[in-house]
């Protein structure tokens, strides 16, 4: 793998593009800029004989992940498959006006999420119920991607990307009930989603994923040990980037980090406060852990991790997780 890392300029002539880096192995990832904040979502081009994009952003992103392709040499029948890792629109909310733009790609997701690519009106109404007014600025709306063109992966399965070169899918919830890791069978790249929590290349921080209404703990602690087990030569996050070095001790990491957050949430609860408070609660015994928030802190960086990773979304999660455990059976 070429360790040179090169920043293309070739996109600083169109405002609407984001910035597109080349990560070697014909991989570039592209600043998909939700809500028009830089650095918080990334997709990533394959660029080979049956090109590919992973991830699409949110729906106001697409025309910044156009032509970002464009610049790359990417032209509407050029683009050979979409997939997404799962379906939450800051990853998935472009899909189908990507579809539109290129008519001729396949848009890949797992089974659990296809129908609602097909038909996103279940999605977007409790996208609205956890976002309120703030939906359309930050993720915009989901545009159904025609039946006939989604693919449907089961818990594992292959994406071609031609010349003997694929995508393996790896199921992974606990995040997400849809939700799959990506690992290159070339450069080794595992595309981990949100399955493995946020990075902010600024500081080097890792924060878990952890909102509603999905969150599993033991599922997610499984999926990174499936992770670990695929052996990646580099982890790259939606949220933000790539990591290729100290892979195996990032992932220990973030096993590390899912597991305090959802220990410091059952101890808030188990203390009689509510959901404010425990937030609260949470946000100070973690703050120490992470550079981007210290009292010393860039400003602009601290407000970065937030949005990518905000406290009160993944306590929130966590606490519905406990509540559902808390529910008689049968």
């Amino acid at each position: 793998m070429r360790d040179e890392i090169a920043t293309s300029k070739e996109n600083s002539r169109d405002p609407h593009s984001g910035d597109i880096t080349h990560l070697g192995n014909d991989v570039y990832q592209i600043d998909t800029r939700m809500a028009g904040y830089p650095g918080i979502t990334a997709g990533y081009l394959i660029r080979g004989s049956r090109p590919c994009l992973v991830e699409t952003g949110t729906a106001p992103s697409a025309p910044v992940v156009q032509a970002a392709l464009a610049s790359l040499g990417v032209g509407a029948a050029d683009l050979a498959t979409v997939v997404v890792t799962h379906i939450h629109l800051d990853h998935a909310g472009g899909a189908g006006d990507i579809a539109a733009m290129y008519p001729s790609a396949s848009v890949v997701v797992h089974v659990r999420g296809a129908r609602h690519l097909a038909d996103p009106s279940r999605l977007m109404a409790g996208a609205r119920a956890v976002y309120g007014s703030a939906l359309d600025r930050l993720f915009g709306v989901l545009l159904p991607v025609p039946a006939e063109r989604i693919v449907s992966l089961d818990d594992v399965g292959f994406i071609d990307l031609g010349d003997g070169r694929r995508l393996e899918s790896h199921y992974s919830p606990g995040h997400a009930k849809h939700h799959v890791g990506l690992i290159d069978s070339f450069s080794g790249d595992l595309y981990v989603g949100d399955a493995a929590g946020v990075y902010l290349p600024d500081t080097g921080d890792l924060r878990p994923a952890t909102p509603p209404p999905d969150f599993d703990l033991p599922a997610a602690l499984a999926s990174v040990r499936r992770f670990a087990s695929l052996r990646p030569s580099r982890l790259l996050f939606s949220h933000y980037g790539p990591v290729s070095s100290d892979v195996a001790a990032t992932l220990d990491r973030s096993a590390e980090e899912i597991s305090l957050w959802a220990s410091r949430t059952r101890e808030a609860r188990d203390a009689g406060m509510d959901l404010d408070h425990a937030v609260e609660m949470v946000r100070s015994a973690t703050l120490s852990r992470y550079a981007a928030l210290r009292a010393d802190a860039d400003p602009e960086v601290a407000a970065k991790f937030e949005r990518m990773s905000g406290a009160a979304l993944n306590v929130q999660g966590i606490w519905a997780w406990l509540e559902k455990l808390d529910q008689p059976v049968g």
